[in-house]
């Protein structure tokens, strides 16, 4: 017991000799260091924040700018889907054979939360489950729950048995 207690009596830790700092002094900041530490990561998050702005308002790298083909007539049964991504892009976008005989193209993310939509066969919809939002499979506009803007929609021209996608002619220029 007494090896114990000598072991653990401060006349024997050298440390503190090397590093004087009491813990509870260690344990504080103050309000000026606070305030420094807040106005550093403050202004990195308004840096990042602009630069994704920046990059997303000047990149063309979501627009399509020349036609391109997704697939044949013979890929996409009616009332079916093909999901695809274009040449140089990471977006997911969704082809969609509606019973009709209609073809239209959308962004594959809602414009909630970028949740994965879905064409719901049959109904003239298409959904985001989750949080139940809804769009016309005809127009790409918001017909129930939070999405707050319409799908990004890219025209389908059809050539032959050949299906091709691009930017609306409105959008373009």
């Amino acid at each position: 017991m007494r090896i114990i207690s000598l072991i653990m009596s401060n006349e024997d830790k050298h440390w503190k000799r090397d590093f004087p700092i009491n813990r509870s002094d260690a344990n504080q900041v103050t309000r000026r260091d606070f305030a420094r530490i807040l106005a550093v990561v403050s202004g990195g998050m308004v840096v990042g924040n602009g630069a994704i702005a920046a990059r997303a308002f000047f990149s063309k790298d979501n627009e399509v700018q020349t036609k391109q083909q997704v697939c044949t007539i013979r890929d996409i049964p009616v009332g079916g889907t093909k999901s695809f991504v274009l040449e140089h892009s990471s977006i997911p976008y969704i082809l969609i054979h509606t019973e009709d005989g209609q073809y239209f193209s959308y962004e594959q993310k809602c414009t909630h939360l970028s949740c994965a939509v879905y064409y719901k066969p049959g109904t003239g919809k298409i959904e985001c489950p989750c949080h139940n939002g809804w769009f016309d499979v005809q127009t790409g506009e918001v017909l129930q729950g939070p999405p707050p803007r319409p799908l990004k929609r890219l025209d389908v021209i059809i050539e032959g048995e050949d299906i091709f996608v691009q930017q609306p002619r409105k959008e373009q220029g």
